[in-house]
């Protein structure tokens, strides 16, 4: 434990947190948050953190023991999932939508949509296990943690949101991200894709 706290770099846990915020996207959420309230659905902020928080913990400590299923490593997986993240900044920043909403029957949105797909959907599952090639995990960690508060915040303060905040800045706010992660995403790619060429080189020789 020790020496996992000794790992701790406040420019990685920013980064990460950084990352995750944008890929998370609570922010660009808002309207949908607001659209599920005006239909009457309920959405629990507790819960929401919570499930928010067991989900991605999920995909941070079982996503590389189901990839060795498959014989893959994290830094295959991560030039596979820049491409992923590489695209979803090109949808922020473009406003465009590749998956479209499901609709749910049950009264409570907490789980699904709000949580699952909207907020921890393949997207984040791709970035923490990308993510995890590059920074230790006691920073990846911090990070989520950071941003389940700030899914909390977001979620009880929902409805203020829609009177405070305009749909022009949460557009500008999205866009903004949008680019971050780009830049992101392609540090990821040539990362990793360097390692994977050195390791053929090195098993070639």
């Amino acid at each position: 434990m020790n020496s996992m706290f000794t790992k701790f770099n406040l420019t990685e846990c920013t980064s990460a947190f950084v990352v995750l915020f944008a890929i998370i996207d609570v922010l660009g959420n808002i309207p949908l948050f607001i659209r599920l309230n005006n239909k009457g659905k309920r959405i629990s902020p507790k819960w929401g953190a919570i499930l928010s928080l067991v989900m991605f913990l999920s995909f941070f400590y079982i996503g590389e023991a189901f990839l060795n299923l498959f014989g893959l490593d994290i830094s295959t997986f991560a030039v596979a999932g820049s491409i992923v993240i590489f695209l979803i900044a090109l949808e922020m920043i473009l406003n465009t939508t590749l998956f479209q909403e499901t609709p749910d029957d049950d009264n409570d949105a907490t789980f699904m949509p709000v949580v699952f797909p909207s907020l921890a959907g393949a997207g984040v599952f791709t970035t923490l296990l990308s993510i995890r090639a590059e920074y230790a995990d006691i920073n990846i960690l911090l990070a989520l943690m950071v941003n389940v508060a700030i899914i909390y915040i977001v979620l009880l303060l929902s409805n203020k949101l829609q009177k405070n905040i305009s749909k022009n800045i949460l557009m500008m706010i999205q866009k903004f991200f949008g680019v971050i992660l780009l830049a992101i995403a392609i540090k990821i790619f040539v990362t990793n894709i360097t390692l994977l060429i050195e390791r053929l080189v090195h098993q070639l020789q």
